[in-house]
């Protein structure tokens, strides 16, 4: 496990040490004790291929931190010189993960290395990246950070691609649950699921299928698991078919039984990807937002749920006619919202407010 350093006093990472010495009845006592208030909203782009953070009050308008320029430069966290697809989650520990893609699509063109991918893309497809970069913080400023190569830990994978990773918590196993899409050597992409240890730098079960398709010739990828007002969860993921869009599954269990609905959740006429799921602060709403890649510039698009059944639409980021808006951000990619304390919120706006970091790659 490495540290991260976004801080620039050895007094902050004092600071953090001294929270992760917090027992987790500590950190749980501390969550609850206040009301989550405000957003925390996630983001890479394709010329940065780094990690991007805005907050938000009232969950219609995100303003980006450290001057709209990337929190975590990913060529100095990936193996691949850069991250994509993040995601948040916060623990019933207290605790913030952060799950990320190590993959550079672009590394040939910015010198990272000296082919298109790190592998034959004949025999190992798109991208052929085999792992994720993985980051815990107690306050959202102070991180640690693992690099995992799923292959390393079970060799008998052949993996050829793994990719946008989430994390949630499994409360049967009480355990940190990591799922993702996952595509072996020769076969079809699907979505799988795995334990991390509690420090969440590896896995310590093996990967496991989280659903499966009616029509196995279709490949599934993206997912994401939210709970549905009626306590199952919902699993919403991408179904490439044409176009590509963001189907539904649901379960009382949140690693398997999940079935099939015939329905799409997006109302995009084209294809889109990367559905994330989050509750509005105060309100029985839920916003579905998703990676709309069919439209130049690539944006996302939001419907919102108070039912699972229904969805009304609130277009995409910065519409003249929609609430959703982002300041001076063109083209967020794959993305992910969570709700926090407005006291964390406002803690974190502070920091890159005094500490500002211009994007520098390759430094």
């Amino acid at each position: 496990m490495k540290k991260l350093f976004i801080t620039a006093s050895s007094a902050a990472l004092a600071m953090a040490a001294a929270l992760v010495a917090c027992s987790p009845k500590e950190k749980a006592a501390a969550t609850e004790a206040e009301e989550e208030e405000s957003y925390v909203f996630v983001f890479h782009t394709d010329p940065t291929h780094s990690l991007f953070m805005a907050t938000s009050d009232d969950g219609y308008n995100f303003v980006p931190l450290n001057n709209g320029d990337p929190i975590v430069a990913g060529d100095t966290i990936a193996f691949q010189k850069g991250i994509r697809d993040p995601h948040i989650f916060r623990g019933p520990d207290g605790a913030y993960y952060i799950a990320m893609t190590d993959l550079h699509i672009f590394g040939r063109e910015h010198g990272y290395r000296d082919t298109e991918w790190e592998r034959d893309g004949k025999i190992y497809d798109w991208g052929n990246n085999r792992g994720f970069v993985l980051m815990k913080s107690n306050d959202l400023i102070n991180w640690t950070r693992s690099n995992l190569i799923i292959q390393d830990q079970f060799p008998d994978l052949d993996v050829a691609c793994a990719w946008a990773p989430e994390t949630t918590f499994d409360p049967v196993e009480g355990k940190p649950m990591l799922y993702f899409t996952m595509r072996l050597t020769g076969g079809k992409t699907k979505l799988y699921y795995a334990y991390t240890d509690s420090d969440f730098t590896k896995l310590v079960s093996r990967p496991e299928i989280l659903f499966n398709y009616p029509n196995p010739e279709v490949q599934i990828l993206d997912a994401d698991i939210s709970r549905t007002p009626d306590g199952r969860y919902c699993l919403t993921y991408v179904a490439q078919e044409n176009p590509g869009g963001i189907r539904m599954a649901f379960s009382d269990s949140i690693h398997s039984g999940y079935e099939y609905v015939d329905e799409w959740a997006d109302l995009e006429p084209g294809a889109c990807e990367a559905p994330n799921v989050w509750k509005r602060n105060g309100e029985d709403k839920w916003v579905v937002m998703y990676d709309v890649f069919s439209i130049q510039p690539h944006n996302f698009g939001f419907v919102e749920t108070s039912d699972f059944k229904n969805f009304t639409d609130l277009g995409h980021f910065n519409d003249s006619v929609g609430p959703m808006k982002i300041e001076g951000i063109v083209s967020p990619k794959h993305g992910a919202v969570i709700s926090v304390p407005r006291s964390h919120a406002q803690k974190l706006r502070e920091h890159w407010e005094k500490n500002p970091r211009p994007y520098n790659p390759g430094k």
